[in-house]
């Protein structure tokens, strides 16, 4: 029977060791046939052998691991992210719905992370760009975001997002064009997720995008009318951060 094999990429030579380490000692399934420091070195070594899982460092000294996906786009190996615990990359990942681990990670978080490779469908180049942009560039102000269904993984303008409402431990997403989409992910997730980018939560069940605000309606408890015609209700707790947003407009 062919073990698995691996390629580490990692230019941190003492989080290079221990991953090599980590795998040889408590991961015996794996055959580790290469490890590179560096983008030049990664690709040398991926134009001569295509592991089964390939780990990924994103930011390297010569360039991030996005370079390496762009020489080669037609790499077929399962590719397991792994970035520094960083609250930028975390939000990033975050955005674009796909898997990593973080460092310093435990074994639980390694063996997870290894059984789910194969079960995962690789990332769509759509959610690599999500990725790229908000790692490379933190400071710029996010334009989209991956959104897992039960069938397919969609990447959504965010600005085209006019609101979303929980839907137990879903959450449905409102479009302007009038479509909606159902995603696997409580409210609570997007709510965290999206603040910085315009939204807020107004109820237990609603989270809405400020842009479509069309008027705050006083009566019946207090509740919002949306561009799209829709009216959300304003919790107690809410009303005064949400007269505050719209204050500041």
């Amino acid at each position: 029977m062919n073990k698995t094999t691996a390629i580490l990429v990692e230019d941190n030579p003492l989080a290079l060791e221990m991953l090599e380490n980590d795998i040889s000692t408590n991961h015996k399934d794996l055959t580790l046939v290469g490890k590179a420091k560096s983008v030049v070195e990664a690709a040398k070594l991926l134009r001569t052998i295509t592991p089964d899982i390939l780990f990924l460092d994103i930011m390297l000294g010569d360039g991030t691991g996005f370079d390496i996906l762009e020489i080669f786009p037609d790499l077929t190996s399962k590719i397991i992210f792994v970035t520094a615990s960083d609250a930028y990359a975390i939000k990033a990942f975050k955005f674009a719905a796909i898997d990593y681990i973080l460092k310093p990670y435990t074994d639980k978080d390694l063996a997870n992370a290894i059984a789910k490779a194969f079960s995962q469908i690789q990332p769509k180049n759509e959610q690599l760009s999500v990725l790229k942009q908000a790692i490379t560039a933190p400071n710029s102000s996010l334009e989209k975001i991956s959104l897992h269904t039960t069938e397919k993984i969609i990447v959504a303008n965010i600005i085209d997002i006019i609101r979303c409402k929980s839907d137990n431990n879903y959450t449905t997403f409102f479009f302007k064009d009038s479509s909606k989409i159902l995603v696997s992910k409580t409210l609570k997730f997007y709510a965290d997720l999206l603040k910085e980018v315009g939204f807020i939560r107004v109820h237990q069940s609603h989270l809405i995008n400020t842009k479509y605000i069309k008027e705050f309606i006083k009566s019946d408890g207090g509740y919002l009318m949306l561009t799209d015609n829709s009216n959300v209700p304003v919790s107690v707790r809410k009303r005064t951060e949400v007269l505050e947003v719209l204050n500041s407009f």
